[in-house]
């Protein structure tokens, strides 16, 4: 009631006087406000399905995720790449790798429409990442795409094409943890021929860049400045290894008491991203809320501004690890991970078919997340009242290889034929399905699924029907005990057809449905059988 009545006083404030007249209705920065003014817009509902740009200076190397923190840890594969491609951190830091991406064959345009095709829904571009390196036109933050790197408005360029392909229009912002991410930046060599010689961001200042590429910048507004560096003196891999544990291993969500000057810049940045792109997505890389009260002062301003721009706060915002409390004003996202149970409130998972970063070794050795895999955790994530949003690497230049268009090839298959019956515009059964495959239900935890069999089966509604998603092409007779007579309470089904055709038979008996399909034909997965009957769908 007190979602339906906020929403109607800001309506109604806005037809008698516009925006200004619903300032006494709008958002302010407290849970108590957001939960009363927000729910779930039924555009993303409907959605079920996005793909995610996770694309900046960190995808240049082509080495995987962290680059720009771990490049700087003694014998990580990353530092090892680094040394081997660019030289000693002491000499050559992440600042120049920024330097050295310039997306020269990034085409927005080209790829929005690609995914599109693909069937994506909507469209998530990173605005920001732990590097601390803003990819649009920042006001606040000289280090961004505009100025160096590409020299590009990213964001822009991402938003222009999503725009005209129709898709609702994401942006992600993970800046939050730039201050203790960075922190290895400062460190140095515990042993060999440069011991204790500190890395490049402990040395950089504004006045060294004259007549280099980043004239007019200071590197310690990219690397945050020190707020716990390893003092002189740590000797051996084992000293320096039990300092990162105590001061730089833990992933800090806290505000940064230490930093607060980057707290207020991360207001300004947030809110300038906001107005700039006015788009239908935020997406935080935080547990709960970044910086305490900080992270509701953005929130408010970002519905406050949605509901300047369509006259409802009909944009959606997710961050992590949320309350049941806090989910109520706002979307909680599983990063890389299941849920075990269908969900009351609306949920995202987001995750990636490789490094979140792009990482040549995935082509390489072919071991990207397959199309089968992709497509059953859509299913799976669908039938528990969710929306999976995908990340398909792109390399620095700006382009997908070809063992990725392959993937999505096979993705853009499997919902053309299957998408618009089954999950675009679905909602849940009154169960999301059966079989004997367990699902870790916690962020990051993915790869602590079970592989599913046979026996796994999963169920959305639309339109009257009910889809019954195979999650692997059976070989012999399937039987599915939750719809057999008594489970369903007497109803019985009317009509199976396999969604795209093909022979099926089929009965229902007392304790199962029984379905037995053709053998599948190359390339074919995951088949969907529609049901019919009286009474089957009744009260979802």
């Amino acid at each position: 009631m007190l979602k339906i009545g906020r929403r109607g006083m800001i309506a109604g404030a806005l037809a008698m006087g516009g925006a200004a007249s619903a300032n006494a209705s709008m958002f302010t920065p407290d849970w108590s406000s957001l939960v009363a003014g927000w729910e779930t817009p039924e555009w993303f509902r409907d959605a079920k399905f996005g793909i995610w740009a996770h694309w900046g200076p960190q995808c240049q190397p082509e080495a995987g995720d962290w680059y720009g923190r771990l490049m700087y840890v003694p014998g990580s594969d990353a530092y090892k790449h680094h040394l081997a491609n660019y030289g000693h951190p002491a000499d050559t830091g992440f600042m120049e790798i920024i330097g050295k991406w310039k997306a020269e064959a990034w085409d927005p345009a080209a790829l929005l429409h690609r995914y599109k095709q693909v069937g994506a829904k909507y469209f998530m571009a990173m605005a920001g990442h732990h590097d601390n390196f803003d990819l649009y036109d920042s006001a606040y933050h000289p280090w961004n795409s505009t100025r160096v790197g590409p020299r590009r408005d990213i964001v822009a360029g991402w938003e222009k094409a999503a725009r005209a392909e129709g898709l609702p229009f994401g942006v992600s912002n993970h800046v939050s943890h730039a201050w203790h991410w960075y922190q290895t930046a400062y460190g140095y060599d515990p042993e060999g021929t440069r011991a204790g010689e500190r890395y490049d961001a402990f040395k950089l200042r504004r006045e060294q860049g004259h007549g280099k590429w980043w004239d007019g910048l200071d590197p310690q507004e990219l690397y945050t400045g020190p707020s716990f560096v390893a003092p002189d003196g740590i000797a051996g891999n084992d000293s320096m290894d039990a300092w990162h544990q105590v001061h730089d291993g833990r992933w800090l969500e806290h505000a940064a008491s230490r930093n607060p000057a980057f707290v207020r810049k991360w207001l300004l940045r947030q809110n300038d991203l906001v107005d700039k792109y006015r788009p239908d997505i935020v997406y935080f890389d935080d547990t709960q809320i970044p910086f305490g009260t900080v992270g509701l002062e953005a929130i408010a301003h970002y519905y406050n501004r949605a509901v300047e721009w369509h006259g409802s706060p009909d944009v959606v915002l997710t961050s992590k690890l949320l309350t049941d409390y806090m989910q109520g004003g706002l979307m909680n996202d599983v990063e890389r991970g299941f849920s075990p149970v269908m969900r009351d409130q609306p949920w995202q998972t987001c995750t990636c078919i490789g490094d979140w970063h792009y990482n040549r070794a995935r082509y390489d050795h072919k071991y990207y997340v397959p199309a089968q895999k992709v497509i059953q955790r859509l299913c799976d994530i669908v039938s528990k009242n969710g929306n999976l949003l995908l990340s398909v690497p792109l390399r620095g230049d700006g382009t997908l290889d070809s063992e990725e268009e392959r993937i999505l090839d096979d993705i853009a298959a499997w919902l053309r034929v299957n998408g618009d019956a089954a999950i675009f515009g679905s909602r849940p059964w009154r169960m999301f399905g059966e079989g004997p495959t367990d699902l870790p239900g916690g962020k990051m935890e993915e790869d602590k699924a079970s592989d599913f069999t046979e026996q796994d089966v999963r169920f959305t509604v639309k339109d009257g029907a009910l889809y019954t998603v195979l999650m692997l092409w059976p070989k012999s007779t399937l039987r599915i005990a939750s719809l057999g007579r008594r489970a369903l309470g007497g109803a019985s089904i009317a009509k199976a057809e396999v969604v795209g055709g093909g022979k099926l038979a089929w009965k229902q008996e007392d304790d199962a449905l029984v379905l037995t399909l053709p053998p599948a034909k190359p390339g074919q997965m995951v088949p969907v059988v529609r049901l019919h009957g009286a009474g089957l769908v009744g009260g979802t």
